[in-house]
């Protein structure tokens, strides 16, 4: 069976894992930290009591993680356990990584060399960066696998790029792969990729898996079951749609359980931690600013995807169903980030909770690039692509140094960064990345939960 069906998903496949070798391997986030504790409490301790891991942690930089100490030390929960916010699925997407880096140091152990085979050692969090990277490389050729059901190669490989090099997508599979995001972008093109419009007319066995996928992404990401709702648009022109909707929402409880057992286990309940459901107002109060605001908008983070949410209504004009469920998908995140006080993912990189809506913009940034080359060429969309990636580009890069305001987007001096000062450090900085990357990363420890 061939595993690249051209010369074009060939090049990207090519591109994707060679890409690998840009991987920070830092669990610096607090977030970040919460996900890999999971594996060392449960598959060396079998227990759920982060203490030993958090500890672990806070003792490697006690003055840079003074607030986590405060948060997730000095705190317990209503069973007496230490707080973890973060579900479990990223975990669960790292432990045969993890596993395999344990056989490893076991392994070489055996034969005189000594290794840590401790579970929190460097060679643990070099595996599951590196699975990070490869799930958000994975998610990326499914993106631009389901966009080229509807367009053709040269648009589908340049939406592919813009979205890799021209949005946060890079920033959390290379700089922050101790994040969820990019296993969100893999559990999320998974579901995509295998709905009823990619196979007509399937199955209740077929409906099943599509929500063992929804059940895999809420696993990740629990707001990303919300895309889920995509779900309902083809349930409604679908014959047996009571049997296919309960096969799908059966698949999806089951794959969610253990999620469930887990908030048991630490909070008293199968629910999350009151600390994050009281952060939730459900008429989502800031919808619009998600997209719209100037200091931490999707659309200023990341112009692009306003033209590719062009494409998107260009789409929705020659593929009805899948168009309709696209924007009901991304219209889900939307209001589910309108709706937490934390809406402004101050301290993060771009609009990082949008990173899992990637394989919805590869599709309506490969119809926007073939409403364009009629009129600009192939040339003139590649130039335009080209543009965006640099801009962003030049983003990380003042992040990464510090240039800009960590808060917030403060135009006039990102205007001026992006002229003056951005490029004579170019070579530097790249120098820098592949001996010292950990200083151009940054800390990320004021990032809110989630």
């Amino acid at each position: 069976m061939k595993i690249f069906r051209d010369k074009t998903e060939l090049v990207l496949g090519v591109l994707l894992l060679g890409s690998l070798v840009l991987v920070s391997p830092r669990i610096s986030e607090s977030d970040a930290v919460e996900y890999f504790s999971y594996l060392p409490s449960v598959l060396f301790d079998f227990d759920l009591d982060f203490t030993d891991e958090y500890t672990y942690f806070y003792e490697e930089d006690p003055d840079g993680r003074q607030g986590f100490k405060e948060t997730f030390l000095d705190r317990e929960t209503a069973t007496g356990l230490k707080l973890n916010f973060a579900p479990i699925g990223t975990a669960v997407l790292w432990s045969p990584f993890y596993v395999a880096a344990h056989a490893g140091l076991v392994f070489v152990g055996s034969h005189g060399v000594d290794v840590a085979a401790d579970g929190m050692s460097q060679t643990y969090r070099l595996l599951v960066t590196l699975a990070s990277a490869l799930y958000g490389a994975i998610g990326l050729f499914l993106s631009y696998r389901l966009a080229r059901r509807f367009a053709e190669p040269f648009v589908c490989f340049l939406a592919i790029l813009v979205l890799w090099w021209g949005t946060p997508v890079a920033y959390y599979m290379y700089i922050a792969p101790g994040m969820s995001h990019a296993a969100s972008l893999f559990a999320v093109a998974v579901f995509f990729s295998i709905g009823p419009w990619v196979q007509a007319r399937p199955s209740a066995s077929r409906w099943a898996v599509w929500g063992a996928s929804a059940g895999l992404m809420a696993l990740v990401r629990e707001q990303d079951f919300l895309f889920a709702v995509a779900a309902l648009v083809p349930a409604v022109a679908t014959e047996d749609r009571v049997k296919r909707l309960a096969a799908f929402g059966l698949a999806a409880f089951l794959v969610f359980l253990p999620q469930l057992v887990v908030y048991q286990i630490l909070n008293g309940e199968p629910l999350p931690s009151s600390h994050v459901q009281n952060k939730m107002a459900w008429y989502s109060p800031h919808f619009f600013q998600v997209l719209f605001s100037p200091e931490h908008g999707l659309y200023f983070w990341s112009p692009v995807l306003l033209l590719f949410t062009a494409g998107g209504l260009l789409f929705l004009r020659r593929e009805r169903e899948a168009g309709v469920a696209l924007f009901l998908g991304l219209l889900s995140q939307v209001w589910i980030s309108g709706a937490v006080d934390s809406w402004t993912q101050a301290g993060a990189f771009g609009a990082r909770r949008f990173v899992g809506a990637t394989v919805i913009f590869a599709v309506w940034g490969a119809a926007f690039f073939a409403f364009l080359v009629p009129h600009v060429r192939r040339a003139g969309v590649a130039a335009l692509a080209s543009v965006v990636v640099a801009w962003n580009v030049a983003l990380m890069v003042q992040f990464g140094l510090g240039l800009m305001d960590r808060q917030r987007l403060v135009w006039s001096d990102i205007v001026h960064n992006q002229i003056y000062e951005v490029p004579p450090r170019l070579v530097s900085v790249v120098s820098r990345y592949f001996v010292a990357r950990d200083e151009l990363a940054g800390s990320g420890r004021g990032d809110a939960p989630q």
